[in-house]
């Protein structure tokens, strides 16, 4: 069998036995494009002429390229496919060993998640004030938004039922996991404001859909939209920098842990399947308190 022959099978594989969405198998395929072309210059033609040092190099390979050499995160995610197809390789009994097994990525740099002030969250949320159906659809997304740290993804995926009595909303996260998360009585105000006065006039321009969400021609919100509307609301704050939905996210879960709330709190109210991912807010917690203790302790610097 050649490395050609194997990729395909491999994504036939992830397609119809693991069932992948469209979109993840047609990454696999640019990932294991890329993998296989390296592998044919190197003159291996064959799953099993291909040793660990082979993907060793691969790697390296793509850290050090002249053509546009990709970052650690994206040669992380790279790897990880092309593990994927030496572990089926294994399985199938198509080669006598998995040589991508033992392969590390490289370290990834410790991203620390980006945050605006809560006076800032405040000029953003003002800058949706009005009576007008958009205003009031634009207010109640980005109240939840901020008072339930929810994914934008999340966000336009809920239907009316899932704010339940306007105190708690089902949000369903990665892996169709849901969580019920606790609704705050700014957020709750705006959902009752955009539900009575909002909706049935953007719904009336559409076929009926249960999406709480709704867009200019009476459809669930998307994702770009949403994302779009809430950069505008940026920009009519006057917020200088990105702003997106991701920011809103962060800024929950660092203002959570500034007012005291336990990481493992935090942890649920995200969705966050590993606290490790939850913990890296509490590094952007004890960043502020050192900037504000240099600045207001007089033997600080």
């Amino acid at each position: 069998m050649t490395v050609a022959a194997a990729v395909e099978a491999f994504l036939r594989h992830v397609a119809i036995e693991r069932g992948l969405s469209a979109n993840t198998v047609a990454a696999y395929r640019r990932d294991l494009v890329v993998y296989a072309g390296w592998l044919e210059a190197e003159g291996l033609t064959e799953p099993g002429q291909v040793i660990a040092l082979h993907v060793s190099a691969f790697v390296r390979h793509l850290a050090t390229r002249a053509e546009s050499p990709l970052t650690a995160a994206s040669i992380a995610r790279m790897l990880s496919t092309v593990r994927g197809l030496h572990r089926f390789l294994l399985e199938e009994s198509l080669v006598d060993a998995d040589v991508a097994h033992d392969v590390k990525p490289p370290k990834l740099a410790t991203r620390l998640p980006k945050a605006i002030s809560i006076e800032q969250v405040t000029l953003l949320l003002a800058a949706t004030d009005g009576e007008d159906v958009h205003q009031l659809r634009d207010k109640a997304l980005l109240e939840l938004l901020y008072a339930t740290g929810a994914r934008i993804s999340e966000a336009v995926d809920l239907n009316v039922d899932d704010v339940l009595d306007l105190d708690v909303v089902r949000l369903t996260g990665k892996g169709d996991k849901q969580r019920l998360v606790p609704v705050g009585s700014f957020a709750r105000a705006a959902v009752e404001a955009y539900l009575v006065r909002g909706r049935p006039l953007l719904s009336a321009r559409g076929p009926a859909t249960p999406a709480l969400f709704l867009g200019l021609r009476g459809r669930r919100l998307g994702r770009q939209n949403a994302w779009l509307l809430i950069r505008a609301a940026a920009e009519r704050a006057g917020l200088e920098g990105h702003v997106s939905p991701h920011t809103l996210r962060h800024s929950f879960a660092t203002h959570l842990l500034a007012g005291g709330a336990d990481v493992r709190v935090v942890q649920e109210l995200l969705g966050h399947s590993s606290v490790s991912t939850t913990q890296l807010y509490t590094l952007v917690t004890a960043d502020t308190l050192r900037d504000m203790y240099t600045t207001a302790h007089p033997r600080a610097r």
